[in-house]
């Protein structure tokens, strides 16, 4: 994806299934910190973009740090926006590693497709099966279309949740 943002996407999607099984700051975090690589590698000059932070062995490497530092860094910026006001907000490990993976992960697969560098499987294969699979196009579109997707369940099954419990409000 030619920005980060772009893969929040799918992410919303998941969000709005998975509700509070899924943490959408620790994903994008996830989404972020995969994009590092290529970003160090823009502003050196160098030449290969997608390097090993875009292959499946570096998702896990970067899911893990995106877990352990984004559980604290999401708890941190909700605590900061107000959002824990009531009640603390705890992120459980499940719910952090769960996400930075999906994310990590996600981010792989979706790169793979549009990016003919990207080399998912290294060391072991130095292939790129997805690349093509959707056109660029239509690899945006889903990104958009998911997010807008995903937007409206959220919003729709909360929106249910608290109808039918309005003592929660």
């Amino acid at each position: 994806m030619p920005f980060t943002p772009i893969h929040m996407g799918p992410g919303i999607l998941i969000k709005a299934i998975l509700q509070g099984s899924f943490s959408l700051m620790i994903f994008g975090w996830a989404q972020i910190v995969m994009d590092l690589q290529p970003l160090l590698v823009i502003l050196t000059g160098e030449v290969h973009l997608h390097g090993f932070s875009h292959t499946y062995i570096g998702a896990t490497l970067l899911g893990i740090f995106s877990a352990l530092s984004g559980k604290h860094l999401s708890e941190l910026g909700l605590k900061i926006l107000g959002v824990a006001k009531e009640k603390p907000i705890n992120i459980v490990w499940s719910v952090a590693f769960l996400s930075a993976f999906i994310g990590s992960y996600s981010h792989v697969l979706l790169d793979s497709m549009m990016h003919v560098d990207v080399e998912p499987y290294y060391p072991l294969n130095t292939s790129n099966h997805f690349y093509g699979f959707l056109s660029i196009e239509s690899l945006h579109k889903l990104c958009l279309y998911s997010g807008l997707l995903g937007a409206a369940l959220y919003y729709s099954i909360n929106w249910l949740v608290q109808s039918k419990n309005p003592a929660k409000k």
